[in-house]
């Protein structure tokens, strides 16, 4: 075959897409790329797609750039993001906020403009309905067989299942995404008989794969969506009866499945039946409105720019309430989150491009339904997408109001796509947004696309030894000489990321505490290392708090104190921290101060044996004192 600059632009936009379907694939069969190594892989693609884009630009002789309005505010999004991290108060944590934004908004840009046929449609949306059909199937066999193993890791959701993501949340959400493009396919896209039966079978298997998730919130985000769909439908006259008899057959089918089936399982009884009882490493509703009020009130007081791009878990503790001893890495709700990451910046770019797409949705909606409706059997792919992926988009939206699925990479991924899919269609409605890039408009195009695909690849290149080195230190013995060498390997890689630094004085700590010869030094090394941690992260209470622990063994306590003070500003109403600081004044011998604080321990988490058993020295050592004798312990009578 002799390459041409046409077989060559052909063969850029196989390659463009080959890893857009890639990129959500691989993500969702590697627990939602939550992982860094999988995050990377995803990253990795990423750059592949930038490239081939900038390939495109100059193959083509005259080529042609989509540019909808939503584009302006994904790109003031991508800029404010940009500036933002600037500003970020932890390096670390901005900085993978950043390459997420890059990545899902140069994504976006480049679906619009390289997969808008509708062949590359038809074939995205066919993959990810099959991809949800096995993994759903997955999640039914989970349930089934009463597993919570998902491939060689182990969920600590027990009694739901949770297919191949950690948390059945997430499978919900990517469920719920999925659910209303394959319906809208079943009963509007013009595909053969056999297509048309299985994507009945796939419908009933998702369907399945979401009731065993047992997620409340993504079974209402599914039923939004399918209800788009199929209200839609009831107002077309080819589709009514088809929508009105498979609401019917779904509503009795999924009454029959859940009295016979469903209602007998561990999952229903924990979690519908008897949803008071949440068990350990749940998050009920009163758990998500004291994030959302923690959020809200990080942003009250950082209004304008918010506390940093993923800061919120880290920002949590100085905000925590004391019914919450837990550390919720989101707030469980994307809107909410964004204000407080982003601020009130941030959230009108965000907010202010919901609103552009949406009024994009219904300028489109007319043209696409037109050309639906010059079929006489009213079947028609095109109509089917449109429809589908906006039920799906829908369901997504309304999930984001009680989780944080934008943050799952495998879930952020396919949203994306969809999302740039569906923003293409607004080239039926007008031409205004077509444009004839000049050379100059080219060149900076290109230039843009190169600096982000150097940019993450010069990320890939740093992160990856350190994640190798922080995945070979966790196969080590806890607070072993070998794993604090480790962990030094993978600092040196990053020097920014705190934990690894805190890790690293946990070993040393840990050790000096052996009481060999050389505690001091260890002592000291763990000081030192504690120090590093600070460097990158001050909102760190724990860093505090096990420098001022170090002092306290050293004989340091006067030192000591201070450190102890700010740990406590910053987690004021942590069970642990209290706990921790009690000890504190054990080590210098004032028995009524540490008792208060173990009194405050065990309020804030009643149980807590440390608090618990520090108490009763505490106790018993005041007795001794009022009496003034010595008195054993009740533990030792």
């Amino acid at each position: 075959m002799v390459l041409t600059r046409k077989n060559l632009d052909w063969w850029c936009g196989r390659g463009i897409l080959f890893f857009v379907l890639a990129m959500p694939v691989l993500a969702t069969l590697a627990f939602g790329a939550v992982d860094a190594w999988a995050f990377l892989i995803v990253q990795g693609m990423a750059v592949a797609v930038f490239v081939l884009w900038a390939v495109r630009l100059w193959l083509n002789r005259k080529p042609k750039l989509l540019w909808p309005p939503l584009a302006w505010a994904v790109v003031a999004f991508m800029i404010y993001a940009v500036a933002r991290y600037f500003t970020a108060d932890i390096e670390y944590v901005a900085r993978q906020e950043l390459i997420q934004v890059l990545l899902f908004g140069f994504l976006f840009l480049a679906v619009v403009n390289n997969l808008r046929g509708q062949d590359e449609a038809e074939l995205i949306s066919f993959t990810l309905i099959t991809l949800a059909t096995l993994v759903a199937g997955y999640a039914a066999a989970q349930l089934m067989h009463h597993s919570n193993q998902v491939w060689n890791m182990v969920s600590p959701y027990t009694g739901r299942a949770s297919g191949t993501f950690i948390s059945p949340n997430n499978l919900a959400g990517f469920l719920a995404l999925l659910l209303p493009l394959a319906l809208a396919f079943l009963l509007v896209g013009k595909v053969g008989i056999v297509t048309r039966i299985l994507l009945g079978y796939a419908l009933v298997v998702m369907a399945a794969g979401l009731a065993a998730t047992f997620s409340r919130a993504g079974w209402m985000a599914a039923a939004a969506g399918i209800l788009l769909v199929l209200g839609i439908l009831t107002g077309h006259r080819n589709h009514r009866l088809k929508a009105v008899l498979l609401l019917a057959a779904m509503l009795a089918g999924g009454g029959i499945f859940i009295s016979h089936y469903l209602s007998q399982t561990v999952g229903y009884m924990r979690r519908v039946a008897t949803p008071g009882d949440i068990g350990s490493g749940v998050i009920d509703t009163t758990s998500r409105l004291e994030m959302w009020n923690a959020a809200s009130r990080m942003w009250r007081d950082h209004f304008w720019l918010g506390v940093g791009p993923a800061h919120y878990d880290y920002r949590f503790p100085e905000y925590r309430p004391e019914s919450l001893q837990m550390r919720p890495d989101r707030a469980h709700n994307d809107y909410l989150n964004l204000l407080a990451d982003w601020g009130a910046a941030g959230g009108a770019i965000v907010f202010a491009g919901i609103g552009i797409f949406i009024f994009g949705l219904i300028r489109t909606w007319p043209h696409i339904r037109r050309q639906e409706n010059d079929f006489g059997s009213g079947q028609s792919n095109r109509f089917a997408f449109f429809l589908g992926a906006a039920g799906g988009l829908c369901a997504l939206a309304i999930h984001s109001t009680m989780d944080f699925n934008l943050h799952i990479p495998a879930n952020a991924l396919i949203g994306v796509t969809l999302l740039g899919l569906v923003t293409s269609n607004l080239r039926f409605a007008t031409e205004h947004h077509w444009h004839r890039p000049k050379t100059a408009t080219r060149l900076a195009l290109t230039v843009v696309l190169g600096s982000v695909a150097l940019y993450f690849t010069l990320q890939e290149c740093r992160r990856w030894p350190e994640t190798l080195w922080l995945t070979r230190s966790e196969r080590l013995p806890n607070f072993s000489p070998e794993r604090a060498a480790g962990l030094a390997k993978a600092f040196a890689s990053e020097p920014k990321n705190f934990k690894t630094a805190y890790d690293a004085g946990e070993c040393f700590r840990t050790q000096s505490l052996d009481g060999d010869a050389n505690y001091a030094k260890l002592a000291q090394q763990a000081i030192d290392w504690y120090a590093l941690a600070l460097q990158a992260n001050r909102h760190d209470g724990y860093s505090f708090l096990r420098t001022g622990m170090c002092l306290d063994w050293l004989g340091r306590p006067t030192e000591a104190e201070n450190w102890f003070s700010q740990a406590e500003e910053r987690d004021p109403n942590s069970y642990y921290m209290v706990a921790n600081i009690g000890w504190h004044y054990v080590q210098i011998g004032d028995y009524a101060a540490a008792r208060q604080w173990f009194e405050r321990s065990i309020k804030l988490r009643s149980g807590n044996n440390t608090a618990l058993n520090y108490l009763l020295i505490c106790e018993t050592k005041l007795k001794e004192k009022a009496s003034g004798r010595p008195m054993l312990p009740p533990w030792l009578k």
